[in-house]
C-alpha cells in the first residue's frame, strides 16, 4: 500500500532544514540509492535518471493517482501527470507538462509515461481508443525517424544530422531497423544490403563504420507495425522505405576531379552504378539527376560544372534536405491521423520534450542550435517560477524577502539581438565564409562577459560561450553552410520532376511554375521562429515542470556523481527554487473567480453574492476547516500557500457540485412526477365523465339526471365552432397575403419602370434606379435581364455588313496589313485576277517545312474570300486556298507561335472541282497543280491574329465557324501521310524564349 510514512528522507525539499545546497543534494542522493527518484518541489518533480528498469509504473498505479490527491501518495510522474489532466477537466484551461534537462537526463522516458498515463485514464470509447493508439504509436515513429545515438545519451532528439557523424555518434534510428529488419524481398527492392559498413552516411567522420544492435530487429517490427496503426498502406509505407534507401544510396556517390576542355575544373562520379539505383527509386532519368548533381546555373541558361568538393557538398545537402522534409511530412500526416474532430473550441493538454544540454569535446553548429533552445527555455521557466512569482507578490503589497538567482536574459541577448547576437551575425549579406564570421563575432562579442573570442587559449577557428549550464567551445567549421543549407535550384527541379509519389509534396519549390526567386530562410532563423511561437503558447497555458536530473556520465545505475549533480542543481537554480516555495505561496486567483470557482462550499454566498468580492471570499474561507494560514490576500489576489490546500478546495468543490447535481436530479424527477401525475388525472377525469355520460345515455336515466351528458354535448359544440372559426381565419389571411404579394410585385415593376433613365434603352447606359435591401437580388437580375433585352434590341438595328465589322470589334484590334501590301502597285494587279481586292491580314511569317522542321519565310495574306501564300521578294502566288476549304485550326497552349491550318483534302486533289463550287480561282499551286499538299505549319508572332482573322473570314464565306483544336498533340495531313504533332515544354535542352521543330518518321515533336 502507497504511502507518504515509507519514503526515505524528504519526499518533498520545502519540508529539508535547515535549507542548504548540500543537504538538499544528500536529500536526493539518499532517495537515489534507495530508487526513490521522484522529489517534490512545491508542485516541480525532481527525476534522477536510475539507468534501469524500475517497478514503478502499472495500470493499478495510475488508477491510484487519478483518484487520489498528488499529496497524498508519494512522488510520482503519474501525480505531476494527474493534476495537468485533473486541471483540464475541471478548470477548462489549457495545461502543459515541460520536461526538461540535459542530454541523457532521461527527458524522452518520462515523456513516453506521461504520454501512457494521458492514454490510460482517457475514455475507452472505439473512436478514443483508436486516437489513443495512434498517438502512442506516433511517438514510436518519431522516436525512429527523429532520435539518434550521442555519447551521452541513447536516445536523443537530434536537430540536424544524416552527414558527418562524430566518432561517438549514429545516425537516426531508422537507417539502422531498416538494414537489420527489413526481409530480404523487401531489400532487394530497396536495392540495400543488410551491411551497414557500406554506407558512408552510417561512417563517423574517421570513416569508422558505425554498428547496428540486435534490438534495431525488433523495433524495426514496431516501426512498421505504428505506419500501419497510424493509416500507412502498403504502398505508403513502401515509399517511404525508397526515401530512406535514397538516402543511404546519395551518401554513397563520390566524385573524382576533373579538368574541362574550357580549362575549368569539373568533376565525375566514381560509382556511377549508385546513381543509377537512386534514380531507378525515384523514377527519374538519369541525365537529369546527374546533370544537377554535378552542374549549376549561373546566368539565364548558361550552365557550368562543379568541382569534386562543391558536388559533394550538394549531395549532402540533398541528403539531409530529402530526410529532413520526409520527418516534416510524416508529421504533418500524423497530425491529421491524431487530429481530433472539430467540436467547438477544445482546450489542450500539452507534452513538452525540448532539446537536452549539449556540450561535447567538439562542438558545432548543431550543438549551438539545441543549447539556444535550452537557453529560452530556461529564461521561461526562470521568468515564470521565479522573477514574475516575486515581483507579483511584491506588486500585491505582501511582505517578502528578495531571493537571489542567476537571470540568463543576458546569455539569450547574446545570442538572438538583431543587430549584434551570434545568430544574427550569421544573417549579415557580407559574410560568407566561416572565417569571415568568425571575425565578426570577434569584432561584435569582444569584452562580453559571457562570450569568448580571439583568444589564445581557444582552439584555433572557435569561440567560446559561457552558458547557464556551463561554458561550450565551439567550432566555426561549417557553420554558414549549415546555416544556409540551401539546395540549387536545379536539384529541386530534378526531384519534383520524378515519378516518386511524395516527391513533388517534398519540393514544391522544384515546380516550373513557380517563380519564387526569394532567398530561403536560414536554418537559425527558422528555429528562432518556431522557438518563439512555442514559447508564447506555453504562456496562454497553466504550466507543470518535470525537471530531470542525471546522476553520472557512465550511464551506469546506483552512481551518484555528487559533483555533476551539483552542477545540474546550481545551474537550474532549484534551491532558489525551494526558497520561492518555502516563503511564497503556490497558488493564487482574483477575488471575483475564485468567488465564482468556489462559492459552491458556502450557504451564505451561494447561489449568488451581492457583497464586495473580497467580503465574500473572506466568509467563504471562515466557513471551511482550512487554518487562515494557509490563505494571504493582496490588493485584488488571494494567495494559497500550500498545494495541499489548493486540493483541498478542490475536494470541497467536488463533493458540493455532488449535493448540487443530486438536487437538481431530485428537483427535475419531482417536477417531471408531478407533470405526469397532473396529466394522468386530467386523461382519468375526461374518460370518468365520458364513462358516466354513455352509462346514461344506455340506461335512460331521466332529463333532468343528464347532466354530464349535456356539459360533454355543449363542450364538444364550442370546440367545434373555434377550430372552425379557426380555419376560416387561416384561409382568408392565406389569400389576403396572396393578394397583397401580388400587389407589391407590380407596385415594384411599375415604380422601376417609371425611375428607368431617358437613356435606359442604350447598351452603354450604366445607371439603375435603386431597390431596398430585401429586393437588392430581384433588382441586379432585372438589371440583367434588361441589358440583355436592349443589347438584343440594339444589334437587330444592323445589315449584315454592320453586323460583321460588330463582330470583328469584339476582338482585339490588331494591326492588319504589316507591309503595306494594298499600297504594292504588283499586288492591285494581281488581286483584281483573284478577286481578293479586301486584304484582312498581311505579313512576313515562318512557313515550317514538312520534311526538316526547318523555318521558311513567306508573305501570308488573308483576304476576304481565301488565303494566299507569296514569295516574300517577288510576290508571286505559290498557293491560294479558298476560305470556303478551310475547316479546322490547330494550336498548342504554350507559348510557342505555331499553328496548322487544315484544308480538305478534296481541293488540295482537285482544284478545279472546288474552283467551280466555291472559287473560279480555286487552289493555286504554281508547279504542280495536281499535287497533293496537305495542311499548312506556320509560325509568327501574330498567331492570335491569323487564327482571330481566319475565324471570321471562314465563318463569313461558309455561314459556319471553323473547329478551333488547342492541344499537345493533334495530327495533320501532309499530302501522302499523316503526321502526329506533339508538343513539349519544360524541357531543359531547350533555352527560356526558344523552339525547336523536329521531324522523326510520322512524328513532328515541338520543343519548347
Amino acid at each position: 500500500m502507497l504511502g507518504l510514512d515509507q519514503e526515505v528522507g524528504a519526499w518533498d525539499s520545502v519540508l529539508l532544514e535547515p535549507l542548504t545546497e548540500d543537504n538538499f543534494i544528500a536529500n536526493l542522493q539518499q532517495r537515489f540509492k534507495r530508487d526513490h527518484i521522484y522529489t517534490y518541489i512545491g508542485n516541480v518533480l525532481l527525476s534522477v535518471n536510475p539507468y534501469k528498469k524500475l517497478a514503478l509504473y502499472s495500470a493499478d498505479l495510475v488508477e491510484a493517482y487519478v483518484q487520489r490527491g498528488p499529496f497524498q501518495l508519494p512522488p510520482h510522474i503519474y501525480a505531476i501527470a494527474g493534476s495537468a489532466y485533473r486541471w483540464l477537466n475541471d478548470r477548462n484551461e489549457d495545461q502543459c507538462i515541460i520536461v526538461t534537462g540535459e542530454s541523457g537526463a532521461g527527458k524522452t522516458e518520462a515523456a513516453r509515461i506521461v504520454l501512457q498515463f494521458l492514454v490510460l485514464v482517457s475514455g475507452s470509447s472505439p473512436e478514443i481508443k483508436l486516437v489513443k493508439d495512434r498517438l502512442v504509436q506516433a511517438n514510436t515513429l518519431l522516436e525512429a525517424f527523429g532520435n539518434a545515438r550521442t555519447m551521452k545519451n541513447d536516445n536523443a532528439s537530434r536537430f540536424s544530422r544524416v552527414t558527418n557523424l562524430t566518432s561517438t555518434d549514429r545516425n537516426f534510428h531508422i537507417f539502422y531497423q531498416l538494414l537489420s529488419g527489413a526481409d530480404i524481398h523487401l531489400l532487394k527492392c530497396l536495392k540495400l544490403h543488410r551491411n551497414v559498413e557500406q554506407y558512408s552516411i552510417l561512417q563517423t567522420e574517421n570513416n569508422q563504420s558505425t554498428l547496428s544492435e540486435e534490438e534495431d530487429k525488433k523495433l524495426f517490427v514496431y516501426t512498421r507495425g505504428a505506419l500501419e496503426i497510424l493509416g500507412f498502406t502498403n504502398n505508403d509505407i513502401i515509399d517511404i522505405f525508397r526515401v530512406i534507401a535514397i538516402v543511404l544510396k546519395l551518401g554513397n556517390l563520390q566524385y573524382v576531379p576533373c579538368n574541362n576542355i574550357d580549362g575549368t575544373e569539373g568533376c565525375s562520379m566514381n560509382n556511377d552504378y549508385e546513381l543509377f539505383e537512386v534514380c531507378e527509386l525515384l523514377g527519374a532519368e538519369h541525365r537529369w539527376l546527374q546533370r544537377a548533381l554535378t552542374s549549376r546555373q549561373i546566368e539565364d541558361g548558361i550552365m557550368t560544372d562543379l568541382n569534386a568538393s562543391d558536388a559533394a557538398r550538394v549531395r549532402d545537402a540533398l541528403c539531409k534536405t530529402l530526410y529532413s522534409r520526409l520527418f516534416t511530412w510524416l508529421i504533418s500526416k500524423i497530425n491529421d491521423v491524431i487530429k481530433a474532430k472539430t467540436l467547438g473550441k477544445r482546450k489542450v493538454l500539452g507534452v513538452l520534450d525540448l532539446y537536452g544540454f549539449e556540450v561535447f569535446e567538439y562542438n558545432g553548429f548543431e550543438q549551438l542550435m539545441i543549447n539556444y533552445c535550452n537557453e529560452k527555455l530556461q529564461q521561461f521557466i526562470t521568468a515564470a517560477t521565479l522573477k514574475d512569482e516575486q515581483e507579483e507578490i511584491i506588486k500585491e503589497g505582501l511582505e517578502w524577502t528578495k531571493v537571489e538567482y542567476f537571470n540568463n536574459i543576458v546569455i539569450c541577448q547574446l545570442l538572438e539581438h538583431e543587430s549584434h547576437g551570434i545568430l544574427s551575425l550569421l544573417e549579415e549579406p557580407h559574410v560568407h565564409s566561416d572565417s569571415a564570421y568568425l571575425s565578426r563575432v570577434e569584432q561584435c562579442c569582444a569584452g562580453h562577459s559571457h562570450c569568448l573570442a580571439a583568444d589564445a587559449t581557444l582552439p584555433p577557428h572557435s569561440f567560446q560561450v559561457l552558458h547557464f549550464a556551463g561554458t561550450v567551445t565551439y567550432s566555426v567549421h561549417g557553420f554558414v553552410e549549415k546555416n544556409r543549407d540551401a539546395l540549387p535550384r536545379e536539384v529541386s527541379r530534378a526531384m519534383f520532376r520524378c515519378d516518386h509519389p511524395i516527391m513533388q509534396s517534398l519540393f514544391p519549390e522544384g515546380n516550373p511554375k513557380r517563380c519564387n526567386v526569394k532567398r530561403p530562410v536560414s536554418k537559425s532563423v527558422q528555429l528562432q521562429v518556431s522557438l518563439n511561437a512555442l514559447l508564447k503558447g506555453l504562456g496562454s497555458r497553466q504550466s507543470h515542470y518535470i525537471r530531470c536530473l542525471k546522476p553520472n556520465e557512465m550511464k551506469q545505475p546506483r552512481i551518484f556523481e555528487m559533483a555533476l549533480m551539483q552542477h545540474q542543481v546550481r545551474y537550474l537554480g532549484l534551491v532558489p527554487t525551494v526558497q520561492v516555495w518555502r516563503s511564497g505561496h503556490c497558488f493564487r486567483l482574483p477575488y471575483v473567480q475564485f468567488l465564482c470557482r468556489y462559492k459552491m462550499v458556502c450557504g451564505n454566498t451561494w447561489p449568488r453574492w451581492r457583497g464586495s468580492p473580497i467580503e465574500g471570499v473572506s466568509l467563504l474561507l471562515r466557513s471551511l476547516p482550512i487554518p487562515a494560514a494557509e490563505f494571504t490576500f493582496g490588493r485584488t489576489r488571494l494567495f494559497v500557500r500550500s498545494p495541499r490546500t489548493v486540493f483541498e478546495l478542490e475536494d470541497f468543490r467536488r463533493a458540493r457540485l455532488h449535493d448540487l447535481a443530486l438536487l437538481v436530479q431530485k428537483t427535475w424527477r419531482g417536477y417531471r412526477q408531478r407533470k405526469r401525475y397532473q396529466r394522468t388525472r386530467r386523461s382519468q377525469m375526461v374518460i370518468a365523465s365520458a364513462w358516466r355520460s354513455w352509462r346514461e345515455l344506455k340506461y335512460g336515466i331521466p332529463f333532468e339526471g343528464r347532466r354530464h351528458l349535456w356539459c360533454l354535448y355543449h363542450v364538444a359544440r364550442e370546440e367545434f365552432r373555434i377550430m372552425k372559426h379557426r380555419k376560416q381565419v387561416e384561409w382568408a389571411a392565406r389569400v389576403i397575403q396572396r393578394h397583397y404579394i401580388q400587389w407589391k410585385r407590380r407596385q415594384f415593376l411599375l415604380n422601376l419602370c417609371r425611375m428607368l433613365p431617358e437613356d435606359a434603352d442604350s447598351p452603354i447606359c450604366r445607371e439603375w434606379p435603386q431597390t431596398c435591401s430585401k429586393l437588392s437580388e430581384t433588382g441586379n437580375l432585372l438589371r440583367k435581364i434588361h441589358h440583355r433585352w436592349r443589347c438584343q434590341k440594339f444589334r437587330l438595328k444592323f445589315d449584315q455588313t454592320a453586323r460583321n465589322r460588330m463582330r470583328e470589334k469584339r476582338f482585339p484590334s490588331f494591326p492588319r496589313d504589316y507591309v503595306r501590301l494594298r499600297q504594292n502597285i504588283q499586288w492591285k494587279k494581281m488581286c483584281v485576277e483573284s478577286n481578293d481586292q479586301y486584304v484582312v491580314f498581311a505579313d512576313i511569317i515562318n512557313k515550317i517545312t514538312r520534311s526538316s522542321g526547318k523555318f521558311v519565310p513567306i508573305l501570308l495574306v488573308i483576304s476576304t474570300r481565301s488565303m494566299l501564300i507569296l514569295d516574300q521578294r517577288t510576290l508571286q502566288i505559290k498557293y491560294r486556298v479558298p476560305a470556303t476549304e478551310i475547316y479546322r485550326m490547330s494550336l498548342s497552349p504554350y507559348l510557342d507561335d505555331v499553328a496548322v491550318v487544315h484544308v480538305r483534302a478534296s481541293s488540295l486533289g482537285n482544284p478545279e472541282t472546288s474552283s467551280a463550287t466555291s472559287d473560279h480561282m480555286g487552289c493555286l499551286f504554281q508547279s504542280d497543280l495536281n499535287k497533293k499538299k496537305g495542311d499548312f505549319v506556320f509560325q509568327t508572332g501574330h498567331v492570335i491574329e491569323i487564327v482571330t482573322k481566319l475565324f471570321l473570314v471562314v465563318q463569313n464565306a461558309t455561314g459556319k465557324p471553323p473547329e478551333v483544336n488547342i492541344t499537345t498533340e493533334f495530327e495533320a495531313n501532309f499530302g501522302s501521310q499523316i503526321v502526329t504533332f506533339t508538343f513539349k515544354c519544360g524541357l531543359p535542352e531547350v533555352q527560356p524564349g526558344q523552339m525547336r521543330v523536329l521531324r522523326k518518321g510520322n512524328k513532328m515533336e515541338v520543343l519548347v
